[in-house]
């Protein structure tokens, strides 16, 4: 091979390991172009997930799924998760608050959470599905009185406006003393992420119209004489009061184990007959009686005082007997209480469980008025509260409160002492805000009504129109004054009130029952919610 061809075949190797080279670097180009492209499509893909959960976290956290989701339809509207919430919760809370000394005998446990216990064993609702039925039902009362309400042009009153700026107001304080910066940050811990101020005060002011407009209208209910003498004849025992003692021998407390029932109540009735003996002339009689029973040698026991009880509030075993026309201070009765059982062959046993012993006192038909009756309260200051919650006051403090009172009974004296102008210092000087606003005023009171000194005062038999007096209670020294006797008895407001209460459930059962309701999607309502989470 020539040297002019060496140098050719030299240049062709040299092209050719530049084309392999080259080739080779624009694979590699390629490549890495390729894993350039896939690495920022992942990198989109993470900042778009990325996106999205803060979005999601954004959304869950502003409580806008709670307040666009409907939790419950009722009528022509419809209450959102957000809005049942404060329902579900205050249901809870008020459950708890009534029933806090025994829960336990309702099977619920504070340290778990609703939705993981069971309230009905053959319908498997959980205690969570049982305040979120209470919630909805609340919720449907509400709106049917308030449709109710608007229909008839009813407006709240402005004391309940003024009710709901303080309740503003008081979240406030409680948001500052919990620690959270602004009051929607407490208010959403209380009742979850969808709460807000406006929603909480819309919730307050739905409430509060219900249950002004509902009072309202049954205080604006009236009745005919005609139609009061109807009920009365229905029963006129009923609306008699009547007042006696009684004594219980439960036949469970004579011998022993071994002893069928029938010797238990014949022991008992033995027992129960020596106190209604010709020996037995008084209460007094009756109780050293009980106390010297064998039964009872170990305790200290007696009779039970029923003063001016209702007919409708004596025990069954006992009412036919004290309502008898016939019956007269002095008598006396042994009444069994029996109960009575069904065996397996469906036969009926009816065994004696323990002996009334009554002592009659005496009864009334209720005919006497009411009164009308006007007071200046000086509430007692200071004070001493325990744990519990009660206050107890020195003498000093009383001292100071009967001072006050008597100093403005005196100014009363000196000043032209009729009824306009004790209503005027009423107004002026009374601590009571029940009253404050009618010069103290508080007509047809009707015994048991006030506290117990007030009240004996009030029915005094000598009490006459312009009578004036000092009373202390626990709230306090009241100055009295005595407007008169009301032109209606006892008898027709006990009356009146039963026709009211009759035609109320009447009137409110139609509203809301007139109302459809159906169950929503109420997933972001707190049905986790455990009540005691130091539990």
């Amino acid at each position: 091979m020539s040297a002019s061809s060496k140098k050719k075949l030299r240049a062709e190797e040299n092209a050719a390991k530049l084309t392999e080279k080259q080739l080779a670097q624009n694979k590699e180009d390629r490549k890495t172009r390729l894993y350039t492209i896939c690495f920022a499509v992942v990198l989109a893909v993470l900042i778009v997930t990325a996106a999205v959960v803060s979005i999601n976290r954004a959304v869950a956290n502003s409580g806008s799924r709670e307040r666009k989701t409907v939790a419950v339809m009722m009528g022509d509207g419809s209450l959102s998760n957000a809005e049942l919430s404060y329902y579900f919760i205050d249901s809870v809370n008020s459950f708890y608050s009534q029933n806090a000394s025994y829960l336990s005998l309702f099977g619920l446990d504070t340290s778990k959470a609703l939705n993981q216990q069971v309230y009905n064993e053959e319908t498997g609702e959980t205690w969570a599905d049982y305040f979120m039925n209470a919630a909805a039902e609340s919720a449907r009362s509400v709106y049917a009185l308030c449709q109710e309400a608007a229909a008839q042009g009813y407006t709240l009153p402005q004391e309940n406006e003024d009710q709901i700026a303080t309740a503003e107001n008081n979240i406030g304080i409680y948001a500052g003393l919990y620690g959270y910066s602004k009051p929607e940050d407490y208010l959403k811990a209380m009742y979850g992420k969808g709460a807000s101020m406006e929603g909480y005060k819309n919730y307050l002011r739905s409430n509060m119209t219900a249950q002004s407009y509902q009072e309202a209208y049954q205080n604006g209910l009236t009745f005919t004489a005609d139609e009061v003498n109807a009920q009365d004849a229905q029963d006129p025992t009923y609306y008699n009061s009547y007042s006696f003692n009684q004594y219980y021998l439960s036949t469970a407390r004579y011998l022993d184990d071994t002893a069928t029932n029938e010797e238990k109540a014949a022991a008992a009735e033995k027992d129960a007959n020596s106190l209604i003996g010709e020996d037995i002339q008084s209460v007094a009689d009756l109780d050293a009686a009980i106390a010297a029973l064998e039964v009872n040698a170990d305790s200290t026991v007696a009779s039970t005082a029923m003063e001016n009880a209702r007919y409708n509030a004596v025990n069954s075993v006992i009412a036919q007997w004290v309502s008898d026309s016939s019956r007269k201070e002095g008598d006396k009765v042994v009444l069994p209480s029996t109960s009575t059982t069904t065996d397996e062959d469906g036969n009926e046993e009816t065994t004696v469980s323990g002996y009334y012993v009554v002592y009659f006192l005496g009864s009334s038909d209720n005919r006497f008025p009411l009164v009308n009756v006007r007071h200046i309260l000086a509430g007692f200051e200071g004070g001493t509260t325990d744990e519990q919650g009660n206050t107890t006051y020195s003498d000093e403090e009383k001292a100071a409160a009967r001072k006050t009172a008597e100093d403005l009974l005196s100014q009363w004296k000196q000043g032209e002492a009729t009824e306009d102008s004790f209503a005027a210092l009423a107004t002026e000087k009374t601590t009571d805000p029940g009253s404050k606003e009618t010069g103290g005023l508080y007509e047809n009171v009707y015994p048991g009504q006030m506290v117990s000194a007030f009240n004996n005062w009030c029915f005094d038999e000598s009490r006459k129109p312009g009578d004036t007096g000092i009373v202390e209670t626990s709230y306090g020294c009241h100055v009295m004054y005595f407007v008169g006797q009301s032109q209606e008895t006892y008898r027709e407001y006990l009356i009146k009130n039963d026709l009211r209460s009759a035609a109320y459930e009447e009137w409110y059962n139609g509203l809301v029952e007139a109302v459809p309701m159906t169950m929503g999607d109420t997933r972001y309502i707190r049905t986790d919610l455990v009540m005691n989470t130091n539990g």
